[in-house]
């Protein structure tokens, strides 16, 4: 998982990787015609046609759709909870809170927060694998409170599910040497809860290539990390212009690794720290 930044990067700016930008009257076009699909839900809303809303989300999810290109940008092509390209199956436009209904921790259901459900804030991108898997699941700690339309207070709900557009919730997300994604070493009892919950909800361990793409990434940033010791203790005694060369060869390397646009950059992160490197830790704070 990286931290997408999408507060500050909107489909008219043209300095996402990727992104053919859209012309700012098309976004406004965008967002009117969101507000018109809002407007229509309440009304279904208020006669009191739950199927009928529902059914109007599903006829219009195309809308939510003309944003994925967007949204691939933003991560550079890769799905935002898994951090990789391809490995987990094609993207969906994922609605962070659940758009019909939302399903609690003991498997009740509750109202989904379908006045989100054409809210651009609401959309992430997420891999099939992951999304098919977490269908409606919105837990939300007990004694949390709740939004609902008539009192919604989505910023006050004490969530489970980790947000990639939340710093805090990325910093605790870690890996290990096995390719599995585990609690960032220091949690709290409830953040080592949310992301053991977050990792079963979206199969990012259970899904048998996302591990194994991960030992890979992890053996070769292990590998490059034995290659520029040995290279930097060549240099230990007296200038070596040819160990010099591998050590600033080996960096660069490392560098691309760790580029936010990389295959699981996170992954290749996590190896140097748990290698716990002085020399190399610079790279990653």
């Amino acid at each position: 998982m990286r931290w997408i930044d999408f507060e500050n990067k909107k489909p008219t700016d043209n300095d996402i990787h990727g992104w053919t930008a859209w012309t700012l009257p098309r976004w406004q076009e965008w967002l009117t015609k969101s507000a018109e699909h809002i407007a229509e839900l309440k009304r279904l809303h208020s006669a009191g046609q739950t199927a009928g809303r529902n059914k109007y989300i599903d006829d219009h999810s195309a809308h939510w759709g003309l944003l994925k290109p967007w949204l691939m940008a933003l991560s550079s092509n890769k799905c935002w909870f898994s951090d990789t390209k391809d490995t987990y199956s094609h993207y969906d436009v994922e609605h962070f809170r659940p758009k019909k209904e939302a399903k609690n921790l003991d498997k009740t259901k509750r109202d989904g927060y379908w006045w989100l459900a054409f809210e651009y804030s609401n959309y992430r991108l997420c891999g099939n694998v992951g999304n098919s898997k977490k269908g409606g699941w919105f837990p939300l700690r007990t004694g949390s409170l709740c939004s609902t339309f008539g009192s919604q207070c989505e910023e006050s709900e004490t969530r489970y599910f980790l947000d990639p557009t939340d710093p805090e919730d990325v910093e605790l997300v870690a890996f290990d040497e096995e390719g599995n994604l585990i609690p960032a070493p220091g949690c709290n009892d409830w953040e080592v809860e949310r992301v053991e919950e977050s990792v079963t909800r979206l199969k990012l361990n259970e899904h048998e290539m996302l591990p194994e793409a991960r030992r890979e990434i992890w053996k070769k940033m292990s590998q490059k990390i034995d290659l520029y010791r040995a290279a930097k203790a060549r240099c230990a005694k007296n200038r070596n212009p040819a160990a010099e060369a591998d050590v600033r060869r080996i960096l660069r390397e490392m560098k691309e690794m760790l580029d936010p646009k990389a295959h699981l950059s996170s992954v290749a992160k996590w190896c140097i720290l748990f290698r716990n490197d002085v020399q190399l830790l610079k790279l990653v704070t």
